[in-house]
């Protein structure tokens, strides 16, 4: 019996709810995705299979305002970011894509700043 990697176990999690996750153009899928040092968001049309919004720490707008806070905090300004955003493009629902992640710590900062912009989910 071969062990595997934490990466393997999160990429099996994630096709795990893939299954039942999909996005429309009306209501795309939040997709989120974490690194080591940083967080990547982004909302996903699965039908046409391309990405509506992005946001992230290494985003050039974001960057800048990055400077002095700690991965939680950088991740809840990702995630307002991201629901401005989605706002511009007349985007108010979304369903969620942990992408394989615990919802705790940085992933769930990232939902609550969306949800505290307006975004519903």
């Amino acid at each position: 019996m071969s062990k595997k990697s934490r990466a393997q176990a999160r990429k099996k999690r994630h096709f795990r709810v893939r299954r039942t996750i999909s996005g429309t153009a009306g209501k795309p899928r939040l997709n989120v995705f974490r690194s080591l040092t940083d967080i990547y968001a982004q909302l996903i049309d699965d039908e046409a299979g391309h990405t509506l919004v992005s946001a992230s720490s290494i985003d050039g707008q974001l960057r800048k305002s990055m400077k002095g806070k700690n991965k939680t905090e950088q991740a809840r300004a990702v995630g307002e970011e991201l629901a401005k955003r989605a706002q511009d493009q007349g985007i108010k629902a979304v369903v969620f894509d942990r992408g394989g992640f615990r919802f705790a710590g940085r992933v769930k900062a990232l939902a609550d700043g969306a949800r505290e912009e307006g975004l519903e989910f």
